[in-house]
Formats: C-alpha cells, sequence, structure tokens
C-alpha cells in the first residue's frame, strides 16, 4: 500500500512540474512576441517650428544612383581655343578710353578701348586720295573704251588706262581692309571726318579676363591689352588609363565635382575620344560636355569625376541623411507636420557624398527623407544616449 502511495505522490509532483513549466513556456512566448513588436514599432520625433529653423532642416527624396559600376578619374576643364581670346592691335598708342571691366561680359564686336595714334590719319588721307584718284581712272578708261570703238586711239593706250584702273582698285581695297583693322570704318572716312583715335573691340563673346592696359598709358603693337574667355563652352578633359580605355565610348555619363567642393555633383557627357596617347604616358583623354549652366566653374580647375560604365542604379541618398547608433543605421521620413519617423537601414556603397541605402520597411511613395538635421533627430530619441559618429 505503502509503495502504491508513493507512486501516486510522485504523478502529482510531475504533473504540477509540467504544468508550471507551461505556464513558464507561454510567458515567455508572450515576452518574446511583445519584444518582437516593440522592434518593428515605429520610433517618431516632433520638432517645434523654431527647432527646424534653428537647426536649418531640409528634406530631399531618395535618388536612383549608380555608385558600384563607375569608373573614377581625374581631369580639367578646358576651353576650347576658339571660345578664348588675347585682343592686341597692329600699332600703338596712348590709351584714350577704357570702355570694360575684368569681369563683365561683353559681346563680339563691342568696343572694349579707344588708343589715340596719328599714324591712322595718313592712313585716311591715303584712303581718301587713292578714292578721288579711282573716280577719275574710271572716268578715263571708260573714255577710251568709247575711243577704241570708233578707232581713235591707239590699243596700248586702252590697255594703259585699264592697268592703272585695275592697280588704283587694288590699293583701295587695301587701304579700306588695314582701316578696317584699326577698327575706322572707310565708309565713314571723309575729309571733314578724320580720326586719330584706334577702337579696340572684341573677337568673340565672352567674359574679360585680364585688362593689361591704364588711362594715359602708351600701348605697344602686338602687346595683349585684353583676355576674354567664354566660360560657356567649358568642357571635361578626363584622362583615362590604357587599362580603362576598353570600357569608354562616347554617350556616357558622367558625374564630376571639382576639387574644392566635393557635395555639389554636375552632370556631363562624353562626346569625344582622343585617338593618340598623352606625351610622356599612355593614357588618352575623354572630352565630356557639362550638361548644365553654372558660374562657379572655372578654366583650370581639377575635377573627380565618376564615368558610369552601365546603367545600374541603386537607392541613394546623401551620406549626411544617414544616422548611426552604435552599429545600426537610420534615416527619417516626414510622417506629417513637424513630426518624423525613425527607419532603420542597411547601408552600401558610398562614393561624391552619397551612400546606397536598403530600407529594413516599406518606405511610403515619394517619402520625404531628411538630408540636414538628421543628428539632431537622433539625439532628441536618445536624449544624448545614443553612441553615434
Amino acid at each position: 500500500m505503502k509503495f502504491i502511495y508513493s507512486i501516486i505522490f510522485f504523478s502529482f509532483i510531475a504533473f504540477a512540474s509540467c504544468k508550471s513549466n507551461s505556464k513558464e513556456t507561454a510567458k515567455a512566448e508572450t515576452k518574446t512576441d511583445s519584444t518582437k513588436k516593440e522592434e518593428h514599432h515605429e520610433e517618431t520625433v516632433e520638432l517645434t517650428d523654431d527647432q527646424i529653423k534653428a537647426i536649418d532642416l531640409q528634406t530631399g527624396s531618395i535618388e536612383q544612383r549608380n555608385l558600384k559600376t563607375t569608373l573614377k578619374v581625374n581631369g580639367k576643364l578646358m576651353l576650347p581655343p576658339q571660345n578664348q581670346a588675347q585682343v592686341s592691335l597692329l600699332v600703338g598708342g596712348l590709351v584714350k578710353t577704357i570702355n570694360v571691366t575684368e569681369g563683365v561680359f561683353v559681346t563680339q564686336g563691342q568696343t572694349l578701348a579707344t588708343i589715340e595714334n596719328n599714324d591712322v590719319i595718313q592712313l585716311q588721307q591715303d584712303y581718301l586720295e587713292n578714292k578721288s584718284q579711282l573716280k577719275y581712272l574710271q572716268a578715263e578708261f571708260a573714255r577710251q573704251k568709247e575711243l577704241q570703238k570708233d578707232n581713235i586711239n591707239a590699243t596700248k593706250t586702252l590697255q594703259q588706262a585699264e592697268n592703272e584702273l585695275t592697280t588704283a582698285q587694288a590699293k583701295q581695297k587695301g587701304l579700306k581692309a588695314k582701316l578696317q583693322l584699326q577698327g575706322i570704318n572707310a565708309d565713314n572716312v571723309s575729309t571733314t571726318n578724320f580720326t586719330n583715335r584706334v577702337t579696340v573691340v572684341a573677337p568673340i563673346s565672352g567674359y574679360i579676363h585680364h585688362i593689361n592696359l591704364s588711362m594715359g598709358k602708351f600701348a605697344d603693337a602686338n602687346a595683349v591689352l585684353f583676355d576674354i574667355v567664354d566660360n560657356r563652352f567649358l568642357h571635361l578633359d578626363l584622362t583615362i588609363f590604357e587599362k580603362d580605355i576598353h570600357k569608354i565610348a562616347t554617350g556616357q555619363s558622367v558625374v564630376f565635382t571639382d576639387a574644392n567642393n566635393k557635395t555639389h555633383t554636375h552632370p556631363a557627357t562624353i562626346f569625344a575620344l582622343n585617338k593618340a596617347f598623352e606625351e610622356n604616358q599612355q593614357a588618352i583623354i575623354a572630352h565630356a560636355k557639362i550638361d548644365e549652366k553654372t558660374e562657379t566653374l572655372l578654366p583650370g580647375m581639377y575635377v573627380e569625376a565618376r564615368i558610369q560604365i552601365d546603367k545600374n542604379k541603386t537607392n541613394s541618398l546623401p551620406t549626411e541623411a544617414i544616422v548611426n547608433n552604435g552599429d545600426e543605421h537610420f534615416i527619417y521620413i516626414q510622417t506629417s507636420k513637424n513630426h518624423f519617423a525613425q527607419i532603420a537601414v542597411n547601408i552600401g556603397a558610398t562614393d561624391l557624398g552619397f551612400t546606397e541605402i536598403i530600407p529594413l520597411q516599406e518606405l511610403p511613395p515619394n517619402a520625404k527623407v531628411v538630408i540636414k538635421g538628421a543628428y539632431y533627430l537622433l539625439s532628441q530619441l536618445t536624449k544624448g544616449s545614443g553612441e553615434h559618429d
């Protein structure tokens, strides 16, 4: 009988133990489910208008960028020779007026300065004298031609009149061209309209880069008086080394930054490739046209560029938009006015100030992402205890 009671007693203890374990397991599962829910809970932060203004919070959109399959190259901003000019004169003289200042835009044919030179008076005098002689010779040739019809004069006399007329016509064209080179319109020259001033005009449109003149100074003949550059025709000269030449073709897209501002990118497109190596290096030059208008780029600037080898693009944001707390990375999207939600992301390739992101949850279409001020939002959520770089 004692044996039977012992069996019943131990069976009861075993049953109670199983029931207790079942309850503990249920509690643990409930706790795990709760933890999972907390893990997927979306943390949000609310800011006041003053806070947003103080930190200059800015939002933007997720961009599609090629950060992996690009060729990194260096280059320089260049101007074609036809879009830069050094202005000089064939004669010297005293500077009487300077009509422009450095940095201003001028159009082709615009007057830049005037110079006094008394030699041009003699040139105008020669032009008028020859012009008068030319009228006489034209009339004489016509007269001799009529006489020849009636066999009144000798053929030699007609030929001599024709020769003198041809010589005078050639001289007239030459004097007119010389006047035009001095900036003087020959059609305006008359005995009452002589001038001793030579006009310096712009041979191309562009910006005045340098002025080598001062009032009253004697400007030497053939000296460079003005430098003009037309930055509207800037393009990239990119150095492509021999091992990469096969990857490059016309029409490929380029993204570049100048050496002084690596946060601002500019688009360009390759339009030509040199067909011979550069001197002293196994590399060619690829020429790329800039696809936007900008006044911040100048000839001679060095650039860092990325040539897109293929069209593989990924979701990307400015690197500043991504913050980290320990080993976790986050971005913030605007859910409503002054409200921002924290979204966990994985990160990928980084280049030219942008980083590839892989959101760990689905984002709303056209989400507005905080691209400036993200670290402030992180500090608001962690109250300064977050570990971030």
